[in-house]
């Protein structure tokens, strides 16, 4: 998750730094990067975004399966 934040953030920084060097203004060079780099982390980061999601389900998953642990404890079920 952290590597797929940085690298969406540095893909900012990136096109930020590309507008200022053509002269435009900071505030608006990181207006214009924020709005840019979205579509284009979505296609660039793909293979990330991917393992960010498959970690993300297998952690819900396994939470899932702990709080029925937990639930079929409380009813007194041998688990």
């Amino acid at each position: 998750m952290t590597l797929y934040v940085g690298a969406r953030l540095g893909m900012v920084a990136v096109v930020t730094a590309a507008l200022v060097l053509a002269n435009v203004p900071l505030l608006v060079a990181v207006a214009v990067g924020v709005v840019v780099a979205l579509p284009i982390s979505m296609f660039v980061f793909r293979g990330l975004r991917v393992r960010v999601a498959r970690g993300l389900d297998e952690r819900q998953a396994a939470r899932r399966a702990e709080r029925e642990k937990l639930r079929a404890q409380l009813r007194g079920e041998a688990g």
